[in-house]
């Protein structure tokens, strides 16, 4: 077997899909998951047939008329994002209609050196959003669970310094709209394995997905503080062959123990 971690590979669907041709077992999901939910128009289209709240946004293009065409019919501030993007790479925020046409060029350029796709979209900008993200866990059965929340909205430069499990100040009633819409969008596109569904959360509590990571998250350590559950050995044997039932794991029983942080130092 191959355990890819929390780096590139454990979301690049030729490794997946090499593994599965030469008889070795890639822990994590399948290699048309990580497909779908690696081209970010894609997973949020998957989302809203989930029946998950999505922000608006355009078709994906390199057209950048096209694109700025699109935009007459968005509210600005918008992001120009990469379809492949990832660490926020490739992104753009666009405050103003002025300055769109640089930042979709912009964008396009550090997406095709980084990703060799220079398509992008554009989508609608939240306000002083909180990310919230969603641990998942699903077996090869059709079985997914999640295992609560956690807060990354302290970032830098897109990237995610402080995790807080679970995310603080958010309602009983929004906790399991979030929970319940991550679980849906999982079963939705077969997934297996852990996983985490992301969303944004505007300050009057609504919320939209965003992307789903396909793979443990360096951050992962937090949810397995208040939940007592050990993602990476739960990973390894669902990539055996056993069921949620087989770890002993029951949605009903998962409760939340204490609260936990993470801090990363970053350059």
């Amino acid at each position: 077997a191959i355990y890819p971690g929390y780096g590139f590979l454990s979301e690049n669907p030729e490794l997946a899909a090499g593994c599965a041709e030469a008889g070795i077992t890639f822990v994590g999901p399948s290699a048309q998951v990580l497909e779908l939910t690696g081209n970010k128009a894609r997973a949020i289209a998957a989302a809203k047939d989930a029946g998950l709240p999505v922000l608006a946004s355009s078709e994906p293009s390199t057209d950048v008329d096209a694109l700025v065409a699109a935009s007459e019919s968005m509210t600005f501030p918008v992001f120009v994002k990469a379809v492949a993007g990832g660490g926020g790479r490739g992104m753009r925020r666009v405050a103003e209609p002025s300055g769109l046409r640089a930042a979709i060029e912009a964008a396009a350029r550090e997406a095709e050196s980084a990703f060799g796709d220079a398509t992008v979209f554009l989508e609608q900008a939240v306000v002083e959003p909180r990310h919230i993200e969603v641990q998942i866990l699903a077996d090869t059965f059709g079985n997914v669970m999640h295992l609560f929340e956690r807060d990354c909205s302290v970032q830098r430069r897109h990237q995610k310094v402080v995790e807080l499990a679970p995310a603080p100040n958010i309602s009983d009633e929004l906790r399991a709209r979030l929970c319940s819409d991550a679980v849906a969008f999982a079963r939705k596109i077969g997934y297996s394995c852990a996983g985490t569904v992301e969303f944004l959360v505007d300050r009057d509590g609504n919320h939209v997905f965003i992307e789903m990571n396909p793979r443990i998250q360096v951050e992962h350590t937090v949810t397995e503080e208040i939940t007592d559950v050990d993602l990476v050995q739960s990973q390894l044997r669902i990539a055996s062959g056993e069921s949620l039932e087989d770890l002993g794991l029951r949605q009903e029983d998962i409760r939340i123990r204490g609260a936990a942080m993470q801090c990363r130092i970053t350059t």
